[in-house]
């Protein structure tokens, strides 16, 4: 059974990764085995004290949820060898029922594709009316490739692996008529195939021919067979009449003289839909599919375009495709489970979605275990207690609520955490502004969101004081510019927290109709105080979409 991913936000944060890990191991306790926590961005410092505090690993990191190739590909390969018969080719084709067979060599590469229409233009060559021309009688085969096409028996063999252009000749007529059409080929050349004429069989070793397939299963007298060998005729006995046994020394050419060497062919990671109109617009019926190295790990027809990928996602901390994994609006969106504002998300069927006017989302996860009934392992409770603590600076934050305050205190029984202290060592374990680069800081939780036709984004960093910020102040703008511009965004907003004196400083680059619409007290350029400001979801976000109104009264007006 496919796996069901839990999975926060991009760039995620504590309350994202723990209540992906809380809300997956109350899915698998109530009834779905297949839920796994993930995560579509790097842990931080902050998450990993956590993860390392409760002794939990981080969820699976999956950047990409988007159909691949690898998701409808036929991992069995019906294939070939390139030296593999037309003969052997054909059956398998006909057993399988499939037009199109790729050749691989013995290392699993692709040398081409063999095609049911070009195998049919060879067996069945347009007859020339020019008797010196006899296309339709040549065979490029060994004497080994036609031994195994007849199903036969190799009773005198000389050279039995040379690849060589036979001539085939059927002995069905009289002698004399033999004989003067034994006289129009080179009989080094010719392969002549005859059933238990005697008299053919000796007339054409007596030429010196190059092959003698008797056909009918019948042996071949002690006395012919020793004229051949005198000779150096080799002679083949052949299960088939006649007339099989003339088709099938045809099919004994090695497909890797008529395969087609021209393909199309994809890697497995491949986006699906990337591939599609490629696919579509292309003249090929199969497509090779092959792992990083270059081996072929699968093949893919036209009709697996229209398999439907079982990927199912349930979200978590957030409800808006611009803050989802990459390809969430190509698979199936099963569950969310948010506290944030809801955004333009569209599903194809209904959905189970729980929004809540609570501070975080791991109160929502914590809360289902509870109302449940379900058994909440320490380790969980601990991760649930964090993201709580982490989303509401400790229900200090205007986002906290009742009921965060009433999950906090059963998670702190569970957990044997004090969530004062453990708050302290939360927030003392890592700095971003001390430790990460500029541009590393700046995106670490920053989210995407969008207005009426506007993208923006808004980041948060959340620290103990002010002073690592006007050390950096210049470099966290460019930085900030720099994201805004390779994303094409109105603005970028990053939200700078002292979780201490629960006050902000605001950091916006962009538009300027934009930035004049900020009423908050300007610092410096690009800087403003926000005071008793420590809410991104509540507090920043809403004034900065009423600017983003204010700028349209003004452009309009």
């Amino acid at each position: 059974m496919s796996e069901i991913l839990v999975i926060g936000h991009r760039n995620p944060d504590t309350d994202a990764i723990c209540s992906a890990i809380g809300y997956a191991e109350f899915k698998r306790r109530t009834g779905m085995p297949e839920a796994v926590a993930a995560r579509c961005g790097d842990t931080n410092d902050r998450i990993d004290f956590v993860l390392n505090t409760f002794g939990m690993p981080a969820p699976k990191f999956v950047a990409d949820v988007s159909p691949k190739v690898a998701d409808v590909m036929q991992r069995k390969i019906l294939s070939v060898r390139p030296d593999s018969t037309t003969a052997e080719a054909l059956r398998l084709m006909d057993e399988k029922n499939v037009r199109v067979l790729p050749v691989l060599d013995a290392d699993q590469k692709c040398r081409g594709l063999l095609s049911l229409f070009k195998l049919s233009k060879f067996l069945f060559p347009a007859v020339s009316w020019d008797a010196s021309q006899y296309n339709s009688r040549e065979v490029l085969s060994s004497l080994t490739g036609l031994v195994r096409t007849l199903g036969g028996e190799l009773v005198i063999g000389v050279d039995t692996e040379c690849e060589e252009e036979l001539i085939l000749i059927i002995g069905a007529m009289s002698l004399e008529s033999f004989a003067a059409r034994l006289d129009q080929f080179p009989p080094e050349k010719c392969c002549v195939i005859v059933g238990d004429r005697r008299d053919i069989q000796i007339a054409a070793i007596n030429e010196g021919v190059r092959v003698l397939i008797a056909t009918g299963g019948m042996a071949v007298d002690a006395q012919t067979l020793a004229a051949a060998r005198a000779k150096n005729v080799s002679v083949i006995i052949s299960p088939h009449d006649t007339s099989t046994t003339a088709s099938l020394c045809r099919a004994a050419l090695a497909v890797r003289h008529v395969l087609n060497e021209e393909f199309l062919c994809f890697r497995e990671s491949a986006p699906l839909a990337a591939v599609r109109e490629e696919a579509a617009a292309s003249g090929y019926l199969a497509f090779p599919v092959l792992c990083g190295d270059g081996r072929t790990v699968g093949i893919l027809s036209k009709t697996d375009f229209l398999k439907t990928v079982s990927r199912k996602l349930i979200l978590v901390d957030h409800n808006e495709l611009s803050q989802a994994v990459q390809g969430a609006d190509e698979v199936e969106i099963i569950e969310i489970i948010d506290h944030h504002r809801i955004g333009a998300l569209t599903t194809a069927q209904p959905i189970l979605f729980r929004n809540e006017p609570v501070g975080s989302t791991s109160t929502i996860v914590a809360s289902e275990f509870f109302r449940s009934g379900v058994e909440l392992p320490r380790p969980i409770a601990g991760l649930l207690l964090a993201g709580i603590v982490s989303d509401t600076l400790n229900l200090n934050s205007p986002t906290a609520t009742v009921r965060d305050m009433e999950i906090l205190k059963k998670l702190e029984v569970i957990a044997q955490v004090n969530a004062r202290a453990f708050t302290e060592k939360l927030f003392a374990s890592g700095s971003l502004l001390t430790l990460k680069p500029a541009p590393q800081a700046i995106t670490t939780d920053c989210k995407e969101y969008a207005e009426n036709g506007v993208k923006f984004s808004v980041a948060q960093i959340e620290e103990t004081g002010f002073g690592q910020f006007w050390k950096r102040k210049d470099e966290l703008l460019a930085a900030l510019e720099e994201y805004r511009a390779s994303h094409a965004y109105l603005f970028s907003a990053l939200l700078v927290t002292d979780v201490t004196t629960q006050n902000s400083l605001l950091l916006v680059v962009g538009d300027e109709k934009f930035i004049r619409r900020i009423d908050h007290p300007r610092l410096e350029p690009g800087v403003y105080e926000l005071l008793d400001v420590v809410s991104r979801k509540k507090q920043l976000l809403p004034y900065l979409t009423h600017c983003l109104r204010e700028r349209e009264k003004g452009v309009k007006g």
